[in-house]
Formats: structure tokens, sequence, C-alpha cells
């Protein structure tokens, strides 16, 4: 009895002892572990392309983790540009807009904003108000939705600032990751082994898969989505495409959408009375909105040999427990769960 209580006691002692050290490390690590997650995801997703790069650079593999990492700082930083150069070079246009505003007055209320049903009545009667009222009761309705909105602008700068900071964090951990991939890969494999046996090797690759076949069917509608919107703004002359592109690439890819940036593009055109782009580009919102609910469907599934359902499942739920990292941890999870799950009921058979 003393043997075996000594032995008990001693094992929850290295059990605490343990505990308490990886507690201790994830509590140090806390601050960085989200770049961490996100520079996982990125290299697992992107990892083919890193093969691809080293052996097209004669398999220097200094040389793909430069272009690999280039590749990622530009994301950031060609879309910031572009916008700071699209609001530099039309400054002037920006200045006039402001300008004109104390002197706007507004049109007659069209024909058809009575007949629209429930609204209607409210919203001509608003618009009567505005424009006998002149400028002056127009801004008094802008001014407290402009000071809600510049102060929003405000607190997110200092948002802004930290997302930076986390994004350029999550650029350093993906360069070392490429360049210990394979090293980092066996780690986790034999971890995995030591936890599940063949299950838990099975469960690490299939969350590979998973990582992969989400971010290539999330990017790539997102791209096509962009793409398309952008084309469709373009041929119906609304101005600043550029930007309206990259917003509804970033959009896609968080899970909103495109469908939140062409739908005040259509209501402008209408607003203009340009009937036949506003119609246009009516139709090419609807066809955007539809793509996103059967391009990437098709392509995830092409990606990870999972049930459809799980994955939709996983992209969902982890986006709503997760935020925007929880479209690639979430998918991730139910493989792993799917997995052993599987392993565990094909065993007890």
């Amino acid at each position: 009895m003393p043997k075996i209580q000594r032995d008990l006691t001693r094992t929850v002692l290295a059990v605490l002892f343990i505990g308490g050290l990886l507690a201790s490390s994830f509590w140090i690590l806390r601050p960085f572990l989200g770049a961490l997650i996100w520079a996982v995801m990125i290299v697992v997703a992107s990892w083919p392309l890193m093969r691809a790069a080293q052996s097209a650079l004669w398999g220097r593999r200094w040389l793909a983790v430069t272009v690999m990492t280039l590749a990622l700082l530009l994301l950031l930083i060609v879309p910031f540009s572009a916008a700071i150069a699209t609001i530099v070079a039309n400054v002037d246009t920006i200045g006039g807009w402001v300008k004109a505003l104390g002197e706007y007055q507004l049109p007659p209320a069209p024909a058809w904003l009575g007949s629209l049903p429930v609204i209607g009545q409210q919203g001509t009667q608003l618009w009567l108000e505005l424009t006998s009222g002149g400028a002056e009761t127009l801004m008094a309705r802008i001014v407290p939705y402009a000071s809600g909105l510049t102060q929003w602008f405000v607190a997110q700068v200092g948002s802004f600032g930290v997302v930076f900071v986390e994004f350029l964090l999550t650029v350093v951990f993906a360069a070392i990751l490429y360049a210990h991939g394979e090293q980092a890969a066996v780690w986790v494999r034999r971890f995995g082994r030591r936890l599940g046996g063949k299950s838990g090797d099975a469960a690490v690759l299939l969350s590979a898969q998973a990582i992969r076949g989400v971010a290539l069917g999330v990017v790539v509608t997102a791209l096509v989505q962009a793409l398309l919107g952008g084309i469709g703004l373009a041929i119906a002359g609304v101005p600043f495409v550029a930007i309206l592109t990259a917003v509804m690439f970033m959009f896609s890819v968080a899970q909103i959408g495109a469908v939140p940036v062409l739908i005040p593009a259509v209501i402008w055109l209408y607003w203009r009375d340009d009937v036949v782009w506003g119609s246009f580009l009516l139709v090419i919102t609807v066809l955007v909105g539809t793509l996103d609910n059967v391009l990437r469907p098709i392509l995830i599934k092409k990606g990870a040999d999972l049930p459809l359902l799980l994955i939709f499942a996983g992209v969902i739920g982890g986006l709503i427990a997760f935020g925007l990292i929880g479209i690639f941890v979430g998918p991730m999870v139910l493989a792993v769960t799917y997995t052993l799950l599987g392993a565990w009921i094909n065993e007890r058979k």
C-alpha cells in the first residue's frame, strides 16, 4: 500500500506539474496565439504553392520562403496603397463634394417612391420635409450619423494599428513555418499518433485537407465574386471601381459577401435614372450572390474528403464561434472529431 500510494502521489504531482507548465506556457503565449493560429492556417493552406515555388527556384528553400513572405506582405501593402492613392488622386473631387453639400437641394420625390409598399407614404413625407427645409434640414439629419461615424472611425484607428502589428507577427511566424515546415509536420503527426495511434495520424492529415479545402473554396469564391462584381461596376459606369472591388474581395473572404457593396451601387444608378445600367447591375448582383452558395461548397468538397454538411456546419459555426479565423478552425475541429469518432465506432465493431 505505501508503494502504491507513493506511485499515485508521484503521478498526481507529475500531472499537476505538467498541467501547470502547459497553462503557464499558454498564458505567456496568449498575446501571440492569434497570429500563430493565422500563420499555421496560412502555411498549411499555401504549402503546395510553397513547394511549387521551391521547385521553380532551383530547389532553394530560402528563395521560396522569401517569395512567399513577400507575397504575404503585398496582400496587406497593395490594398492600403491602392486606397491611399485613390483618395489622394481624388482629393479635389472629395473637397468639391463637401463644399457642394451645403448648397445641395433635393430634387422632387420620384414617382415610384410613393408606390412602395409599407414605407412609400412615410418616405414621400420625409422627402417633402427635407425638400422644403433645404440644406439646413438635410444637414441636421446627417450630422448625428456623421458624428457617430466619425467617433467609430477614430476608435478603429487604434484597432487598425493592433491589426497591423498582428499581421506582421503572422508574417514572421509564417516565414518560420515555411522554413521549417517538414519538421513541424513530423512533430504534429507524432503528437497525433501519440494521442490516437493511426486514427490520430489520419485526423491530422484530414485536418490539413480541411484547411486547404476551405481556403480554396473561400479565397477562389471571393476572387470570382470580386472580379465579376468589379467588371459589372466598370461596365455600369460606377466610380471608384478598384476600391469597391477590393472591398468586395475582403467582404467575401470575411463571409459578408459582395452584395452589400453592389446594392448601394444599384440604388445609386436608379437614383440617377440610369434604369438600363441599374437593371444590368441588379442582375450581376443576383448572380454574384447566388454564386457564393454554389461555387464555394463545390470547391471545399473538392479539396477535403469530408461530408458537405459537415464542412458547411464547420465554416458557419466556426465563424460565429471564433470570428474570421473560425472559418478554418471550425472545419478542422469537426474533421478531427469526425475521424476519431469514426475510428472509435469501427473499433467497437
